[in-house]
């Protein structure tokens, strides 16, 4: 299958989808499918095993996160909070 350069792996949808459509659904994908740092072992290995479940490929650490990113906006928010209170 042929990439192209405007949607990369969204070519899978043909022109049938439009364009505006496989843009988004590539701002969805491509962070999905990313590595991330795990933050017990601290190695960039993290990656998602379903929806919402992430792993670490090398410690084995398996911990519950966003639908597409390991992290939500209202986990950021917490865990500033969590600092300040600290503090």
């Amino acid at each position: 299958m042929a990439r192209t350069k405007k949607v990369k792996q969204a070519a899978k949808f043909r022109a049938s989808a439009g364009l505006s459509v496989r843009r988004k659904w590539l701002e969805i994908d491509i962070p999905q499918r990313q590595k991330y740092v795990c933050k017990k072992c601290g190695k960039k290995v993290v990656k998602r095993v379903g929806t919402g479940i992430w792993e670490c490929k090398s410690c084995g650490y398996k911990f519950a996160g966003g639908c597409y990113l390991p992290s939500t906006i209202a986990t950021r928010i917490i865990e500033k909070e969590k600092v300040k209170v600290e503090q």
